[in-house]
C-alpha cells in the first residue's frame, strides 16, 4: 500500500500493512519481555500481583523465563525484517536529521502555547529522535540479552564480572525502554497529536491534520500524484493514437487489395497542410465520415488523398471535409 492521498476520503494512507504489523508486533513483544523480565525477579508474589485473577502463573520463574525467551526471538525477528525490508527500499524518513533537536525543542513549546511549530514532513523531529532513542536502547537490550543466553548454555564460561556487568546494563537499558514506550504514549495526551492515533490502527489520517502540520509531507504528495496522473494520462493517449495508425493502416491494406483486384478508379486530390502521421490520421477520419468514400490513403512525401469515390460524392462536399479537418486543397 503506497502512501498517497485518498480525495474523496479526505485521508491520506500514512502506513502500509507491513508497517502497522511491524508496529504492533514490536509493541506487544516488547511488553511481553517487560513483564516476564520483572517476573523473573522476586517482584510480583511481593507486590501481589499473583493475586490478581487470572495472574497466579505470574510468580512462576520459568514461566517467565520461557516467555521471556519466546518473546525476545519474535522482537529481535522484527528488528532484523525492519532493518532489511526498509533499508532495501530505501525508507530513510524515520532516521534523525540535522537540526532534529532544535527543531523539536520549538514544535514542544508550541504544543503549551510558546512560538509557533515548524512545518513537518511525513515525521515530525521528535518522532525521528524517539526512533533513534528506542532503536539504540532495544540494540543494546539485544546485545546484553544474548550474553545473558550464551551463559546459560553447556560448556560455556564467561567471567563473572562480565556477567554481572551484562545484567547491571540489561536492566538499566530496561527501565530506558520502558520510559521510552511511556514517553512515546505521553505524547497522545496532547491534543496536537492525537490525529495520529488513527494511524496507528488504520494507516490512514485525516488530510486536514496533514495539509496543516505536515505541510512538506503534503506538497511531495500533491506533486507526486500529479506525474503519476500526467503519465497515465499520456499513456492513454499514445495507446489512442497507435489504435488509429492501426486503423489507418488496415484501411491502406485494404486500398491495395481493392486495387489489385481492379475494383475502383482512385480519386487523387493534392492537399496542402500535411506534415506528420496525425495530419493523415485527422484527413483520414474526416474523408471516412463521407458516405461513399472508401479506401482512402494518404501520401505525406507527395501530398497527396488518393480515395474511392463510389457514391458520386460531390466535389464540393469532399473538399469542405478536408477545409474542416484544417487543410487546404489545392486545384488541379
Amino acid at each position: 500500500m503506497q502512501e498517497r492521498i485518498i480525495e474523496n476520503k479526505e485521508v491520506v494512507v500514512r502506513h502500509s500493512i507491513i508497517e502497522l504489523a511491524e508496529h504492533w508486533i514490536l509493541a506487544i513483544s516488547g511488553l511481553l519481555l517487560i513483564f516476564s523480565g520483572f517476573g523473573e525477579l522476586p517482584m510480583y508474589k511481593r507486590f501481589m500481583v499473583t493475586q490478581i485473577p487470572g495472574l497466579g502463573w505470574a510468580g512462576d520463574f520459568f514461566i517467565n523465563l520461557k516467555i521471556h525467551y519466546l518473546a525476545g526471538i519474535v522482537f529481535v525477528s522484527v528488528m532484523v525484517f525492519h532493518v532489511v525490508y526498509h533499508g532495501w527500499l530505501g525508507h530513510q524518513g524515520l532516521l534523525p536529521k540535522k537540526g532534529d533537536l532544535k527543531s523539536s525543542i520549538k514544535t514542544i513549546l508550541a504544543m503549551f502555547g510558546i512560538g509557533e511549530e515548524p512545518k513537518s514532513h511525513k515525521y515530525l523531529p521528535e518522532q525521528r529522535l524517539a526512533y533513534a532513542y528506542l532503536g539504540g536502547v532495544g540494540l543494546i537490550l539485544v546485545l546484553t540479552g544474548l550474553v545473558k543466553v550464551i551463559k546459560n548454555l553447556p560448556s560455556v564460561y564467561l567471567p563473572p564480572t562480565l556477567i554481572t556487568t551484562m545484567t547491571l546494563i540489561h536492566t538499566f537499558a530496561t527501565v530506558f525502554f520502558l520510559l521510552g514506550v511511556f514517553a512515546h504514549l505521553a505524547a497522545l495526551i496532547f491534543k496536537v497529536n492525537r490525529p495520529l492515533t488513527r494511524s496507528i490502527f488504520t494507516g490512514k489520517v485525516d488530510l486536514d491534520y496533514i495539509r496543516e502540520r505536515h505541510t512538506h509531507w503534503y506538497e511531495d504528495l500533491v506533486q507526486s500524484q500529479f506525474k503519476v496522473r500526467v503519465k497515465s494520462e499520456a499513456e492513454v493517449e499514445v495507446k489512442e493514437e497507435v489504435s488509429e495508425e492501426i486503423e489507418v493502416n488496415k484501411e491502406v491494406g485494404e486500398i491495395d487489395v481493392a486495387r489489385k483486384e481492379g475494383s475502383q478508379v482512385a480519386t487523387i486530390l493534392k492537399v496542402k497542410g500535411m506534415s506528420c502521421q496525425h495530419c493523415v490520421i485527422s484527413v483520414t477520419k474526416a474523408l471516412s465520415q463521407l458516405d461513399g468514400i472508401k479506401n482512402i490513403q494518404v501520401d505525406l512525401a507527395r501530398g497527396e488523398v488518393q480515395f474511392d469515390n463510389t457514391k458520386a460524392v460531390a466535389s464540393d462536399q469532399i473538399e469542405k471535409a478536408i477545409m474542416d479537418a484544417g487543410y487546404e486543397v489545392i486545384p488541379s
